[in-house]
């Protein structure tokens, strides 16, 4: 007669020195010694390290104390059958990911389907054939090994997702304090420096995302290729695998994914074209006027209120018409006229939010709003006309606009010096005329005209 207590000891004396090969574990849970000397000599020959325990609650805590990477699992033991076990270590989250694979005489199709439903992968009916049962494991092991990389790439990738998108909210959290700044100040050549430095650092984190995109790109359609080709190879990969494709929208996630990666390349290469735009607007001027082609200043300049034309929810987009005129490049200061055409186009998108009262074909949340920029050039001067169809000013006002801290804004939308400066820069700096022309319904012009010989 058999000593059963024996014969487990030497099996695990046995499976123990495989533990140092490092081996893939096959836990075998069977109360016959005959199935377990024979399943034990068959997988340990095949190269897998082999446990084998006799009834259900012996094989739970060794899984506890040592978990396989695979269950075979007898249904018919004395004490908790095989599918109760199952039941257990499916119920158990550190458990239930393991493969069971179920040892049975029974061929009841019922009782199949009651182990499947439980969360076992597959069925061996005793008597076995040993190749087919090393051909089952070595299967379901190469799945189990494939969803655990799959799951591990997952993470890695999700993680550099999240990297990168912290690092690119982090940039764009600084271009909005760099645009506001240039918005709101009326000293630019204070804030040159800054938004110089400002540009250059974050220019390394956003060039360091856009890099990484490329190959996180070609990751992500990696293991696209391989989950369809994982779906090709096995179609049915058993109720579990099959619940988790439905509850995670595997067909949504493999084509909102290579977007998602798109659209953050998108995202920086505009941060990056920002960027090199905010350091030429806050270029040094010296004490010489220069040369420049005075479109850039404005295609510049519109790029920095690009937030501010697009649409909101109380009014539609702002329609920018540009009508530039053939110019050569203009001596001038071109970091002041910048600031300048920044203060013009600001005031412009304010004068367009901005609801006429007592007149409702003018309401703010039904009119288009609309800022028409054109450029000409004669033999004696440069002329830049900037139009909206916002509000208007009433002529009682207009003899005021250019005054020091005059401003018809609310309280804290406005320090009156933005005109101001403006005219200052046009008519001191450069020796033109800046002047208005406005009534209230009808909108507003101003008129930048800069002789050539200044």
């Amino acid at each position: 007669m058999i000593n059963l207590h024996n014969q487990k000891k030497d099996l695990l004396t046995d499976s123990t020195n495989n533990t140092l090969n490092n081996l893939e574990t096959i836990l075998v849970i069977d109360d016959s010694p005959t199935n377990l000397q024979v399943l034990h000599a068959t997988l340990e020959n095949a190269g897998y390290e082999v446990i084998v325990e006799m009834d259900g609650n012996s094989g739970i805590e060794q899984v506890k104390n040592n978990p396989p990477d695979l269950i075979l699992l007898d249904v018919m033991m004395p004490g908790i059958d095989g599918f109760e076990t199952c039941r257990r270590l499916q119920a158990n989250p550190s458990t239930q990911e393991i493969p069971i694979i179920f040892i049975t005489a029974l061929s009841d199709s019922v009782e199949k389907v009651k182990g499947l439903s439980l969360g076992a992968v597959d069925y061996i009916t005793k008597p076995f054939n040993q190749k087919e049962v090393l051909a089952r494991i070595k299967l379901h092991l190469k799945l189990r090994q494939l969803n655990l990389e799959l799951d591990e790439q997952k993470q890695q990738l999700e993680q550099r997702v999240k990297e990168r998108t912290a690092e690119l909210s982090q940039a764009l959290e600084e271009l909005k304090k760099a645009q506001l700044q240039l918005v709101q100040s009326e000293k630019i050549s204070f804030l040159g420096q800054l938004v110089t430095g400002v540009a250059h650092e974050v220019n390394n984190p956003v060039g360091f995302i856009y890099t990484n995109l490329y190959y996180a790109s070609n990751y992500i359609q990696d293991l696209i290729s391989l989950v369809k080709l994982y779906q090709k190879k096995f179609p049915t990969p058993g109720y579990e695998i099959e619940d988790n494709i439905k509850a995670m929208d595997l067909d949504h996630v493999l084509q909102d994914l290579p977007k998602v990666i798109s659209s953050m390349k998108l995202g920086t290469e505009r941060i990056q074209g920002i960027m090199q735009s905010l350091r030429n607007f806050s270029r040094v001027d010296g004490e010489q006027k220069k040369s420049v082609d005075i479109h850039e200043g404005l295609e510049t300049s519109l790029m920095i209120l690009q937030h501010r034309l697009k649409a909101l929810p109380k009014r539609p987009s702002i329609n920018v018409i540009k009508e530039y005129g053939n110019l050569p490049k203009i001596k001038c200061y071109p970091v002041q006229l910048n600031q300048v055409f920044m203060n013009l186009l600001s005031n412009a998108i304010d004068a367009i939010e901005e609801p006429i009262k007592d007149i409702d074909t003018f309401s703010t949340a039904s009119r288009i709003g609309l800022i028409r920029i054109c450029t000409t050039i004669d033999k004696q001067q440069v002329t830049i006309q900037i139009y909206d169809n916002g509000i208007g000013i009433s002529e009682s006002l207009q003899s005021q606009i250019f005054q020091p801290f005059f401003t018809t804004k609310p309280e804290g939308k406005g320090s009156g010096l933005g005109l101001s400066i403006s005219n200052q820069i046009i008519t001191e700096k450069h020796g033109g005329t800046l002047q208005c022309i406005s009534s209230v319904g009808n909108g507003t012009e101003f008129v930048i005209k800069i002789p050539l010989n200044s």
